[in-house]
C-alpha cells in the first residue's frame, strides 16, 4: 500500500493512546492496544541514522507470536543467525550455537525492513500511522487528556488529543523527561562503527565478539552482504583516528573483515551504547517503553527483544488501566525492574570473566561484584539474560 492508495496520518482528532516512536517498542505497544480495541496513533519521526547490524535472539520468536506478527515480520529479508563466536577471557574462540536452542535460530536483522514491517502490521491491526511525524509540545489538559502537536515536513502542524502517551522515543525519553522523569545513565559506553564493502557470495551465520584491553569488538555480516565492524569503549579511552590501527591488532575480527576491504576506511560513526533507565516508568497519563524506559549494553544482545517485551507490557498495562485496574502500572514497573536486575547480574558476570586487563580503566569500571539476581526472570526473557546467551562463555584453560 502507498500513500496514494491509503493516506497515512491521523484520521481523527482524539485517540485513546498516542505512541511516540515507530521502532519495535512503539510498534509492540500499538499492536497490543489496537488489538484490544483501543484507538491508537503511532507516530514515527524517522530521525537519526538507521540502525544496522542487530541480531534478534531466538527467544524473540515467542514475543512475535504473542504479537501475532511472527510469520509476516520474519518471512524474508533477515538471514538466519546460527550462533555467536567469542574470544572473551582468553585468546581461544568459543562458540555458542543455536542448534540446541528450543526456539531455533536467531536472525541478522535488516533493521529498517524489520521496523517497516512492524509498523505495517500495527496499521493493519487498526492503528493510524503517521510517518515522518514528530510529536511536540505535550500539554496535560484539565480534563485529564493530552494535547500534542504533530509536525510533518512541508505540512502544517496539527493538534490532536489523547488519553495516554507511550514514550518510545529511545534513549532520549523525550516525553517522559518533559513530564518530569529523570534518566539515570550508568556508564559511558560508546559504539564506533563502520559498514565495510559488500562481498558477493559471502555467507556467515554467526556474529563475533572479541574483547580488547580497552573495550570489545563486534562484527557480523549484514543482509546486504556488507560487514559491520563496531568497537565498544568509553570515549575517553579511544580516538576515532585509531580505529583502523586498533582493528588490525585483533586476532579474529580483522581476518573476518579483511575480505571486505581494510586498506582505506572512512572515519567511524559514533553512537551511544550506554546502560540507562528512568527513575520512574510511568506518570500522569504516560508510560515509557523500549530504550526510553531501560537501555541495555549491546553486549547482552537484548536490545530489540527488550523493546518488544516492554512495548507489549506497556500496551497491556495501559489497556488494563483504562479498564480501571488500579495496580496495572505498578505491575508494569515490577516486570521491567525484574528484567533490569537480571540484566545487571548477567552483565557483571560477563565482564568478570575477562581477567586479562584488570588495571585497564574500561574493565576496572565494570568489574564490581556480581551480586544476587533478586527476582524471577520473566518467561519471555528466560534464556536471554544469561552470560551464555551473550555468547561470552569463557573458554576454560
Amino acid at each position: 500500500m502507498t500513500r496514494a492508495t491509503v493516506p497515512y496520518g491521523p484520521r481523527r482528532d482524539h485517540y485513546d493512546v498516542m505512541v511516540a516512536g515507530g521502532g519495535p517498542a512503539g510498534c509492540a505497544a500499538a499492536l497490543t492496544l489496537s488489538r484490544a480495541g483501543r484507538t491508537v496513533l503511532l507516530a514515527d519521526s524517522a530521525t537519526g541514522p538507521p540502525k544496522t547490524g542487530e541480531t534478534l535472539v531466538p527467544a524473540a520468536r515467542l514475543l512475535l507470536h504473542d504479537l501475532q506478527v511472527a510469520d509476516s515480520v520474519l518471512a524474508s529479508g533477515h538471514p538466519p543467525c546460527h550462533g555467536n563466536h567469542s574470544a572473551w577471557g582468553s585468546t581461544a574462540l568459543h562458540t555458542v550455537d543455536f542448534i540446541r536452542d528450543p526456539y531455533g535460530h536467531g536472525w541478522h536483522l535488516d533493521r529498517p525492513l524489520f521496523d517497516r514491517t512492524l509498523r505495517a502490521a500495527a496499521r493493519a491491526a487498526g492503528a493510524d500511522l503517521a510517518e515522518h511525524t514528530a510529536v511536540r509540545r505535550p500539554v496535560r489538559l484539565r480534563d485529564g487528556t493530552w494535547r500534542l502537536i504533530l509536525r510533518v515536513a512541508h505540512a502544517r502542524p496539527r493538534a490532536v488529543t489523547c488519553r495516554w502517551i507511550v514514550d518510545a522515543t529511545g534513549r532520549r525519553a523525550a516525553i517522559a523527561v518533559t513530564a518530569g522523569a529523570r534518566r539515570h545513565v550508568e556508564d559511558r559506553l560508546t559504539a564506533y562503527h563502520l559498514t565495510l564493502d559488500a562481498l558477493p557470495g559471502a555467507t556467515d551465520g554467526h556474529s563475533l565478539v572479541e574483547s580488547a584491553p580497552d573495550g570489545w569488538w563486534y562484527t557480523a555480516l549484514l543482509p546486504s552482504r556488507r560487514r559491520l565492524v563496531s568497537y565498544f569503549t568509553d570515549p575517553d579511552l579511544f580516538t576515532p583516528t585509531d580505529f583502523r590501527r586498533s582493528l588490525l591488532t585483533t586476532r579474529y575480527v580483522a581476518p573476518a573483515a579483511h575480505p571486505h576491504g581494510l586498506d582505506t576506511l572512512s572515519p567511524p560513526r559514533r553512537a551511544p551504547a550506554h546502560s540507562a533507565h528512568l527513575d520512574h516508568l510511568h506518570g500522569d497519563g504516560w508510560i515509557a517503553a523500549g530504550d526510553a524506559a531501560v537501555a541495555f549494553d549491546p553486549l547482552s544482545s537484548q536490545g530489540v527483544l527488550t523493546a518488544l517485551y516492554t512495548g507489549l507490557c506497556a500496551g497491556q498495562a495501559i489497556d488494563a488501566r483504562l479498564w480501571g485496574a488500579p495496580g496495572a502500572l505498578d505491575a508494569y514497573t515490577a516486570r521491567i525492574s525484574t528484567a533490569r536486575v537480571a540484566y545487571h547480574h548477567a552483565h557483571r558476570t560477563a565482564h568478570a570473566q575477562e581477567t586479562r586487563w584488570p588495571d585497564h580503566p574500561f574493565w576496572s569500571r565494570r568489574q564490581g561484584k556480581a551480586g544476587r539476581q533478586g527476582g524471577e526472570v520473566p518467561p519471555e526473557l528466560r534464556g536471554v539474560v544469561t552470560a551464555g546467551q551473550m555468547g561470552l562463555s569463557r573458554e576454560e584453560s
